[in-house]
């Protein structure tokens, strides 16, 4: 199964491009879609990249991947899509709220300690419409006024533990919320009676340990009104926002020659400047999807960057142990600690991941860890 899907009548998108690479362990993790036409509109079109995190991210992110548009698109068949802002913040606001039900209700999917962050960004005519949980960003690449440069302007927020609002909250919920000794620049959720799992976002679908102690999968809604000057859209994971800022990544775009090539460009410029910047650490995974808002795409042919037209099985999930050589990347490092010997070391080498190794959130270069730790529950010490 592939990490991103393009969704249009040839499986090749008029308007955006997407690549993604792998760290250096386990299994890609992130997930991406492009959908032209959404809503049945000509110039309708749903973006989203999704950057799963615990043992069964990876899973959680394609899953999200393939079921929320199809939530949102309920929406947009029941309303139409000539609704105003106000109309789709709640639009989304009851996809992302049903997605995050389907989750935890799922039969075979275990969620517990597994999640992702999901940014979407709708174009309809000449409106944004943008939805966000986690850490994955969207930024903009708009003319400056003098028509000499690009400038960046970030669309959506990084919900991370240390924003005042979301710190407040968790810490009502009785979550904690510190960073690690080794690793002072990354806050984390922790749980109120045990120091796991660590997790270094506010808001994600999934991880359901944390549900109760103030992370939610309610999305932070944005409006954008596009001018003549406004380019292309940039969505990405943290991977590539923890090595470029904002205004280093529409210049990659803005300066590739093929905008069939623009989401791989970027993304091998954020893996060069991660052996750069931190050689002897782990590389994240990276994900790009780059939105042209002109609705223009050059017509090379580019096989990484334009992927298969796949039909959606709303009621299918990614299969853990299903051979990952289809996809056009490296490996993944899994962001949980486990014991040698548990019940959570035996899953993940189930799940096809080396047993021989203690996989920790503190090897490393820490900050691309989403994850340290699984919680160890006992009789005595049981969430509720």
């Amino acid at each position: 199964m592939v990490p991103g899907r393009i969704f249009s009548n040839d499986g090749r998108s008029r308007t955006a491009t997407v690549y993604t690479q792998q760290g250096r362990k386990g299994i890609n993790q992130d997930a991406m879609l492009v959908w032209d036409g959404f809503g049945g509109e000509d110039d309708g079109v749903l973006c989203g990249v999704f950057d799963g995190h615990g043992p069964h991210g990876h899973v959680v992110a394609r899953r999200v991947r393939d079921s929320l548009p199809l939530r949102l698109m309920s929406a947009a068949r029941a309303n139409g899509v000539d609704m105003p802002a106000a109309a789709w913040r709640k639009a989304f606001a009851r996809a992302y709220k049903a997605m995050d039900k389907d989750l935890r209700s799922h039969p075979s999917l275990d969620c517990f300690c597994s999640g992702s962050t999901a940014v979407t960004v709708l174009k309809l005519g000449s409106d944004l419409y943008m939805a966000n949980i986690g850490d994955s960003r969207a930024v903009l690449g708009s003319r400056e006024a003098t028509g000499s440069g690009m400038v960046a302007v970030q669309l959506t927020v990084d919900l991370k533990p240390d924003v005042p609002s979301e710190a407040e909250r968790i810490k009502k919920c009785r979550g904690r919320v510190f960073a690690l000794q080794d690793e002072p620049e990354v806050p984390r959720v922790w749980l109120p009676f045990d120091d796991a799992p660590g997790l270094a976002m506010a808001r994600a679908f999934g991880d359901f340990c944390l549900k109760d102690y103030g992370v939610i999968s309610v999305p932070e809604f944005f409006h954008w009104s596009l001018t003549e000057k406004d380019q292309f859209v940039i969505l990405a994971s943290d991977g590539v926002w923890d090595v470029l800022s904002n205004q280093e990544a529409v210049d990659i775009v803005s300066s590739c020659p093929s905008r069939s090539k623009a989401a791989k460009s970027l993304v091998e410029a954020a893996t060069r400047e991660w052996k750069t910047k931190y050689p002897t650490s782990k590389i994240d995974d990276c994900a790009v999807v780059c939105l042209y808002l002109d609705g223009k795409m050059d017509h090379e042919r580019d096989s990484t960057a334009s992927l298969d037209n796949i039909s959606i099985d709303d009621g299918s999930v990614a299969d853990p142990n299903e051979p990952q050589e289809q996809e056009p990347t490296l490996t993944r490092n899994f962001t949980v600690r486990t014991v040698a010997g548990s019940a959570q070391e035996k899953n993940l080498a189930g799940a096809g991941v080396a047993s021989d190794h203690n996989w920790s959130g503190l090897d490393g270069v820490t900050r691309v860890n989403s994850l340290v730790q699984l919680p160890r529950f006992s009789e005595e010490r049981a969430i509720g």
